[in-house]
C-alpha cells in the first residue's frame, strides 16, 4: 500500500504537476543571479513554469483526446445517442461530452448538428453542459493542482449538473423554444468511412496544433493573471473577498467568470494562485465552471440557436448548479484538502 501511495505522489506531483520543472526554472533563474524571492522575479518563474506545464499538458492531452474523438464523428455520435431514451439519453450524452470540444463555442455548432439530426433537446443540452465543464484534460490537470479526490469529484458532479439540467430541459418540453431554422434542417445520416490508424494521428495532430494556436493566448492571458495573483496580491484581500469569511464568495466567483472567455486551460493557472493565496476550493471551482460554461461569447452563439426563454432557463440551471457545487465544496474542503 505504501509503495502505490509513493508512485502515486510522484505522478501526481512530478507529472501532472512537474514539481521538478519548478524546481529547474528556480534554479536557472538563480544561475543568472536572480533573486527567485522577490516579487519581479518570483512573477517571471510562476508565469514560465505555468506556461511551460500547461503547454505540454495541453499539446499531449488534445493529442490523446482528438485519438480517441477520431472514432466518434457526429454521425456516429448522432447513432449512439438515438439508442438511449430517457435520463439514460442524457446520462450517454454528458459522458459522450467529456471526449469533445475544449471550451463552450466550439461545443454549440455539435450541438446544433445533433439537434438538427432529431436528438432529444434535453439530451443535446446534457451534451452542451458536460462538454466545456467535464473533459479528460481537466480530469488530469485538477488532479497536479488539487489531488485526485477533487478532481474527480468535480467531474462527478460536472456531469451530475449536465444530465439534470438536460433532464429538466426535457420535461418541460422545450422544444418550441428552439429556433425553427435548427429544428427543420435534417442532417444527413452518413456513416463517416474507416479512418486508418495513419488517418487517426494525423487527425489528431491536427487538432492538437488547430487547438493549441486557438487556446494558447487564453494561455499565456491565464498564466499573466495568476503570476499577479501569486506574487502582487496581498492574501488577506484574497481571503476577505473569496475566503471562508465571505458568504457569498460562492455567488461572487460565478457572477465575475461570466463575463470572461476561456477554457480549462485558461482558467487553471488563475485557480493555482487563488487556491495559494487562500480563496476556498468551492469558490475556485464556481469560477472555472462560471467561465467555461457561462461565457458571454458562447451565450451570444447559443441565443442564434435557441429563443430568450431557452437561453435564461439554461443559464439559469447551470447558474444555480455552479453555486450549489461551489458551496458543496467549500464545506467538504477540510476533508479534501
Amino acid at each position: 500500500m505504501e509503495i502505490l501511495k509513493t508512485v502515486w505522489d510522484f505522478f501526481q506531483n512530478q507529472i501532472l504537476g512537474m514539481k521538478w520543472l519548478d524546481r529547474l526554472i528556480g534554479g536557472g533563474l538563480a544561475a543568472m543571479g536572480l533573486d527567485t524571492s522577490t516579487r519581479l522575479v518570483g512573477s517571471i518563474e510562476f508565469f514560465l513554469y505555468d506556461v511551460i506545464k500547461i503547454t505540454i499538458l495541453l499539446c499531449f492531452l488534445i493529442f490523446l483526446i482528438s485519438y480517441i474523438q477520431s472514432y466518434f464523428p457526429p454521425e456516429r455520435s448522432k447513432k449512439i445517442l438515438g439508442r438511449f431514451h430517457g435520463v439514460s439519453a442524457n446520462c450517454v450524452s454528458a459522458l459522450l461530452g467529456t471526449v469533445t470540444p475544449f471550451c463552450s463555442c466550439s461545443s454549440i455548432p455539435l450541438f446544433i448538428g445533433f439537434t438538427s439530426a432529431g436528438l432529444p433537446v434535453g439530451v443535446t443540452f446534457s451534451f452542451l453542459i458536460s462538454s466545456p465543464m467535464v473533459d479528460l484534460g481537466s480530469l488530469l490537470l485538477l488532479m497536479g493542482i488539487f489531488g485526485a479526490r477533487v478532481a474527480v469529484i468535480y467531474v462527478a458532479v460536472g456531469l451530475v449538473i449536465a444530465v439534470v439540467g438536460g433532464t429538466i430541459i426535457e420535461k418541460l418540453h422545450m422544444e418550441k423554444y428552439v429556433e425553427s431554422f435548427i429544428m427543420t434542417a435534417g442532417s444527413v445520416n452518413i456513416e463517416s468511412p474507416d479512418l486508418t490508424k495513419k488517418d487517426r494521428l494525423t487527425y489528431a495532430k491536427e487538432q492538437m496544433l488547430s487547438t493549441f494556436k486557438k487556446v494558447f493566448p487564453y494561455i499565456l492571458i491565464g498564466v499573466g493573471i495568476g503570476a499577479v495573483i501569486h506574487n502582487w496580491i496581498p492574501e488577506e484581500w484574497v481571503s476577505l473577498v473569496l475566503g471562508s469569511k465571505n458568504p457569498f464568495g460562492v455567488v461572487l466567483a460565478a457572477l465575475i467568470g461570466v463575463p470572461m472567455y476561456a477554457d480549462i486551460f485558461g482558467t487553471i493557472p488563475i485557480a493555482e494562485a487563488l487556491l495559494y493565496k487562500g480563496a476556498q476550493l468551492g469558490t475556485i471551482l464556481a469560477f472555472m465552471m462560471a467561465v467555461t460554461t457561462l461565457s458571454l461569447p458562447s451565450l451570444v452563439m447559443l441565443r442564434k440557436a435557441v429563443k430568450p426563454k431557452l437561453l435564461a432557463l439554461f443559464i439559469a440551471i447551470c447558474t444555480v448548479g455552479i453555486i450549489t457545487v461551489g458551496y458543496f465544496f467549500n464545506a467538504i474542503q477540510g476533508i479534501l484538502i
